[in-house]
């Protein structure tokens, strides 16, 4: 198939990209690696001994971050439905987060333990409809928070990719009223044209 003047450019900037360059040299796996690091540089996301999970963990490159960061007392579970090379110490289940037996089945993988951070990156595919592509968003970002809702400890932290767009602000009072804290972070290594920011609730109330 001939490549469209969309996809070449997209390409040639991707190619060029300062952070693709620097995952390359720095052994991760993509450029949004950089985007957890910011924010948890800024916001003390990631303690040592900690409970992590990364939903839409695929290829795997907030894992990576978030293993180093917990360190040997700490966990990471992460859930894709594309498959993931493994990572050390990092528990992946592949299976498809709308699906209810599957995050069963994750449930299982996490056993009993109190969850301290869920983390989701998960993007829905594009289908060029705006309006479409939106509620896609938005519905993911909404599973990502029940989940979190049913896993967090009291006190937990729960960041998520949103794009900013119709129904934005119900999403955002609706974490609102599960977190004491609900911030918009836009890392450096978020394009700027993008409508993509991420959501950090703290203090996960109950």
């Amino acid at each position: 198939m001939k490549r469209t003047k969309t996809s070449k450019s997209w390409m040639t900037e991707h190619v060029n990209d300062p952070f693709v360059q620097r995952a390359k040299a720095d052994g991760l796996r993509a450029r949004a690696a950089y985007k957890l690091m910011e924010i948890d540089d800024k916001d003390k996301l990631i303690r040592p001994g900690m409970v992590v999970v990364d939903l839409g963990a695929a290829p795997g490159s907030w894992s990576q971050v978030a293993i180093t960061r917990v360190g040997e007392a700490g966990a990471v579970f992460a859930l894709d439905l594309l498959p993931m090379e493994p990572i050390h110490k990092v528990q992946f289940m592949q299976g498809d987060f709308h699906d209810e037996e599957s995050v069963a089945r994750f449930e299982e993988l996490l056993g009993r333990r109190n969850v301290d951070l869920v983390m989701s990156d998960i993007a829905p595919n594009i289908s060029g409809i705006p309006s479409v592509d939106q509620a896609r968003c938005i519905y993911l970002a909404e599973l990502a928070l029940d989940f979190a809702q049913q896993h967090l400890t009291s006190g937990g932290k729960f960041l998520v990719k949103v794009f900013q767009g119709q129904g934005f602000d119900e999403f955002r009072k609706q974490m609102e009223r599960e977190f004491k804290s609900v911030v918009v972070r836009k890392p450096l290594a978020s394009r700027g044209r993008s409508a993509e920011v991420y959501l950090l609730g703290s203090g996960k109330r109950g």
